[in-house]
């Protein structure tokens, strides 16, 4: 029953993403939630307190998600990728599955932040965790290139990855305005000569 409970729970989670992620958090009620996740309606308080939980609990779920992907792809150490390979593949990643047709691929962090700003602490907050841990990643891997001498070894590597990470959020804004993918070829452009290897 308890196994029943949490698939439940992540199904309306996972029902949930794909809809705000088209629609924005405020404009999806939820018995468009349940019923894409196939929960008779009526059943959402038996899984969450509010629709401001369930909003913080779908922020959590998205960030931890995206962590594991962040740690697969800057984690990636074989075939003797650099660190610097495996930033520019992370943002290689980014700059495709942004521009792609598939919402449940679309990036909460750029739908949701200035909605969820005003609107709730809860919901804000996590997304404020949810990025600085975001960010703290890619230092790490900025830190160790600075290291392994793949970057250069002047780069401060949590200024460096909050400015690429913020240049990126933006970049994503102004795609979604244009509805195509120049705002994010120039983050890449820019990205390639902050991480270019030394000579």
């Amino acid at each position: 029953m308890r196994e029943n409970y949490g698939e439940n729970k992540r199904n309306i989670l996972m029902a949930g993403r794909a809809i705000i992620a088209q629609k924005g958090f405020s404009a999806v009620g939820l018995s468009e939630i349940l019923a894409a996740a196939d929960i008779p309606k009526g059943s959402f308080y038996h899984y969450f307190g509010s629709k401001e939980q369930y909003g913080r609990e779908l922020i959590e779920h998205y960030v931890a998600g995206y962590l594991e992907l962040l740690e697969r792809v800057l984690g990636d150490v074989s075939y003797g990728a650099s660190a610097r390979e495996r930033l520019l593949s992370y943002w290689g990643y980014w700059l495709d599955s942004q521009c792609c047709q598939e919402l449940e691929q679309r990036c909460l962090v750029v739908k949701l932040s200035a909605e969820v700003a005003d609107l709730s602490e809860d919901m804000r907050l996590a997304l404020h965790q949810g990025t600085q841990a975001f960010i703290d990643r890619i230092a790490a891997c900025i830190e160790q290139g600075r290291d392994e001498a793949s970057l250069h070894t002047v780069l401060d590597p949590q200024a460096t990855a909050t400015m690429l990470y913020q240049q990126w959020l933006g970049a994503s804004l102004l795609s979604r305005l244009s509805r195509d993918r120049v705002p994010m070829e120039a983050a890449m452009l820019v990205t390639r000569r902050v991480l270019v290897a030394p000579q």
